[in-house]
């Protein structure tokens, strides 16, 4: 739709298309909405899908297959103990053919039955659930419990059809039935919260487990259970699944914090006490809520929705600030505690949908399409800003669900070019020779040698489901309630399979009730006769991130282009932006004319160039060792804190004499206070938060604390700086200062403690360093653009510095003016008039619309 201060009236001679003007010049007007898919593009895009699992499983079953995963870089498995070791990210292997299991049920949904078939018979001779492999309950529950489980459905329902599966006896529900007994020693703590790990032969507490030593769970690995064991409970009459996983729900809920109803994102499984208070909708406590709801889906038990309505409440109030989703603390929860979001929260807008909230599901997604527009994937986290935070894309399909679940909900066509756009980027920029691979940087595009399983058991089935008609499916999709894996469990298990005795828990009091609260959303009850409500929604979030800046349907219609760098001319500036400048003698007089030349419709736009508030940055800091024998020439980068004494603010930084905390890590009791009074103490990253560290510290008598980075090789120079922060509760009460060391910059000054007894050393913000003058920082501005009336600018409505451009027939003439008006009111002088001639092609593909330059040395960083 053309904007609205197009549509005017204007005589015969005035009459031409003012939307190719602008578009042509600027691109700035947007772009017609065509979303309407013919059934001839849904199935040839879903065509492309088939063609893509096909690559992607077949690289799977011809490289990798018996493996966990695929490498897709490597064309081979990655074996657990034949890899270097990633961590934690490895205890989704447990030698147990993951990606197989988690792909069963896709199959089924794709349609390719003899594959299915082929793929159970070896599922059942190759796979060993008893290997002596410690693994994490939460994954190998959702991902292999919950493949088996979602397996052996299909499998039975085919068999019942009569056509296929005649030969199959339950072997996979065997199997599961299996994989839960060897989860279930997780359950062994006086909490009823589960062990986050647990060993497949030797269970918990074997002396052979090499496990069971942990005391901490994220509230979603505790919280994420119920479905899988309840389903097992069900379909194979042993109750002790559910009852397990309903106990460590009801601990999770009794627990909340009962003034927000909210719950933290690590939890004490011995205790019930929360070691990180922080409170979210993404990673660590996503699936806990998805559970709540889910839960009441498949097992029909109204304590599940209750508590889910309660939670949800809470999360609109203090979590949810339109389109973004930020983290609050769970005791203080009016005040966000990172600028920052990760991408595991973009399946919230599908559970948005469930409740029948539909209205604020729109808008995060939108949000979350612009920010893939920006960066081609959703980052693993990104910035309120919605810059990169952390740059890794996994190929996680959270997003992909969402877009599923508004399309279902709502049947607008926008929603399939969403996932048009998602399967035509993971072509051009994942796909490799063997499979398809996670992006190392969103921001480089580089590529990290990984194809996780839910790739496979997630992705395809959601792009799939998006462009497929009921009909053209094997399957009837709404008899079926989807996990957190993507795997099938049918809706017919509360009412065809009994409820475990003893496993209903008291209903809470129920909080006011909303319209859909204990129903299914209507979209003719929430927008009645209005069939492009969804569109009138997104079209605020339109240009959130700045990608295809258009005019903002507003009052007063305006365009913010960042302008980050002073010493750039604002002609130079649209120049950066794709619009090509000629100067104004090489153009004919015709080309411009006068206000009353015939066929020529003016419009001006007055540019209020304006100093901004400077985004906030990561200010480098010093350690500067100033003793003999290195009098100041040695000088270490550091990082701040937010919290703590600002260096920025001390003229002559801190000073003092090099004292090493024991212990090291300055998590226990200080053994060494005496020593450490009145200095700076040295003191090892890990075991505990930053504030923890500092407090101790400070009570021993330290004047600063130097942090020294734990991890082996980190460095300055290729990690980008971060400021500490708290730990969620108030740090007011520490008044010390406070830097930060990466590892190789730690061991210099390990290194000259060692030599030299007595090193004293300096703190300080780097641009107070000794010997050099004060750093002057570039200041941020932004250019305002607004319609302007006829005669505004003569009229001295324009104040300070101003670019004035004209809209012709012909172009746009740009006019650079200073505060005072130029003598005479007439025309600008040559010099001060330029062309801008129509943008290329480029620039109306493009946004015209700069992105802030990416500051390496920008971020927070919680991780003790």
């Amino acid at each position: 739709s053309r904007p609205a201060w197009i549509n005017r009236r204007t005589s015969t001679a005035e009459t031409w298309d003012m939307d190719l003007l602008i578009t042509g010049l600027l691109g700035w007007v947007k772009c017609q909405e065509s979303h309407s898919m013919t059934p001839e593009e849904k199935t040839v895009i879903r065509d492309q899908i088939v063609e893509m699992f096909d690559h992607a499983y077949g690289s799977y079953m011809k490289h990798a297959y018996p493996a966990d995963e695929l490498m897709p870089l490597s064309c081979r498995g990655r074996v657990r103990g034949q890899e270097p070791n990633r961590g934690d990210i490895d205890d989704s292997l447990g030698k147990f053919s993951l990606t197989l299991i988690d792909t069963l049920d896709t199959l089924v949904v794709l349609n390719k039955l003899d594959e299915f078939e082929d793929a159970v018979r070896k599922a059942l001779r190759d796979v060993r659930l008893d290997n002596d492999v410690v693994v994490s309950v939460f994954e190998t529950n959702i991902r292999v419990l919950g493949g088996l489980l979602g397996a052996h459905v299909m499998a039975d329902l085919l068999r019942q059809r009569g056509d296929r599966m005649q030969w199959y006896r339950d072997e996979l529900l065997h199997m599961a039935k299996e994989l839960g007994h060897r989860l279930l020693p997780a359950f062994n703590t006086t909490s009823g919260l589960p062990y986050p790990k647990v060993n497949l032969r030797h269970g918990v507490l074997s002396p052979l487990s090499r496990t069971g030593t942990e005391s901490d769970t994220c509230t979603a690995c505790a919280g994420t259970m119920i479905l899988e064991f309840a389903a097992l409970s069900r379909l194979s009459g042993e109750s002790v699944f559910e009852e397990h996983a309903r106990k460590a729900m009801d601990v999770l809920w009794e627990r909340r914090q009962k003034g927000s109803d909210l719950v933290g994102t690590v939890i004490n499984i011995h205790n019930g006490e929360w070691v990180r208070r922080e409170s979210g909708v993404g990673a660590g406590i996503d699936s806990y809520y998805e559970y709540l709801m889910k839960a009441y889906i498949l097992l029909g038990d109204n304590v599940f929705l209750e508590r889910f309505n309660i939670h949800y409440s809470a999360i609109m109030k203090y979590i949810s600030q339109p389109p973004l989703l930020l983290n609050v603390h769970m005791h203080n929860p009016t005040v966000s505690v990172r600028s920052w979001m990760d991408s595991l929260l973009a399946f919230f807008p599908g559970l948005q949908v469930l409740r029948g909230d539909l209205k604020p599901a729109i808008e995060t997604h939108e949000m979350l399409y612009q920010v893939t527009k920006q960066h081609k994937f959703l980052p693993e986290a990104f910035t309120t800003e919605f810059r990169v935070h952390w740059g890794q894309h996994l190929l996680r399909p959270e997003f992909a669900e969402s877009t599923y679940y508004l399309y279902k909900a709502t049947g607008d066509p926008y929603y399939l070019r969403v996932g048009q756009s998602i399967v035509e980027k993971l072509n051009a920029y994942t796909r490799v020779p063997c499979g398809f691979a996670a992006v190392q940087d969103v921001r480089t595009g580089a590529h990290e040698d990984r194809m996780d399983s839910f790739f496979l058991a997630e992705m395809f089935k959601y792009l799939y489901l998006l462009f497929s008609e009921k009909s053209q499916l094997p399957i009837n999709i709404d008899d079926y309630i989807f996990t957190t894996e993507a795997h099938l469990l049918p809706v017919s298990l509360s009412t065809t399979q009994p409820s475990c005795q003893g496993n209903v828990t008291m209903i809470p009091v129920s909080q006011e009730d909303d319209l859909f609260t204990h129903s299914c959303p209507s979209t003719e009850t929430l927008f009645p006769n209005n069939p492009s409500f969804a569109k009138t929604i997104r079209d605020s979030y339109k240009y959130l991130t700045g990608v295809g800046r258009a005019f903002r349907p507003l009052p007063v219609r305006e365009i913010e282009l960042p302008l980050h760098d002073n010493g750039m001319e604002p002609v130079e500036f649209l120049k950066s932006m794709g619009i090509s400048l000629t100067p104004l003698n090489e153009v004919t007089a015709g080309d411009y004319g006068s206000q009353k030349h015939k066929g020529v419709y003016r419009v001006k736009l007055v540019a209020e160039v304006s100093q901004t508030l400077e985004e906030e940055e990561v200010v480098p800091h010093v350690v500067q060792l100033i003793s003999p024998p290195y009098l100041g020439r040695t000088v270490l980068t550091a990082g701040p804190a937010k919290f703590g004494m600002d260096l920025s603010k001390q003229e002559h930084g801190v000073k003092g004499r090099l004292v090493r905390a024991c212990p090291y890590t300055a998590c226990g009791p200080i053994d060494n206070a005496m020593e450490i009074k009145g200095h700076i103490a040295l003191a090892l990253r890990g075991d505990c938060m930053f504030a923890v560290k500092a407090r101790r510290l400070q009570e021993a008598g330290a004047i600063g604390v130097i942090f020294i980075d734990h991890r082996e090789g980190s460095n300055s120079e290729d990690t980008p700086l971060f400021q500490m922060v708290g730990d969620g509760d108030s740090t007011e009460d520490i008044t010390l200062a406070l830097v930060f060391l990466f590892s190789r910059e730690g061991a210099v000054l390990t290194a000259a403690l060692e030599e030299h007894n007595n090193v004293d050393v300096l703190l300080l913000a780097k641009e107070r360093e000794m010997g050099h003058g004060k750093t002057v920082k570039p200041f941020g501005m932004n250019i305002k653009l607004r319609l302007a009336e006829e005669g505004e600018l003569e009229e001295g409505a324009a104040r300070g510095p101003t670019l004035e451009f004209v809209l012709g027939k012909e172009g746009v003439l740009l006019k650079e003016e200073e505060e005072e008006e130029p003598q005479g009111g007439g025309r600008p002088s040559q010099e001060q008039q330029q062309f801008c001639e129509k943008a290329t092609e480029d620039a109306r593909t493009e946004p015209c619309s700069a992105d802030s330059p990416q500051t390496p040395n920008s971020g927070t960083d919680t991780n003790p």
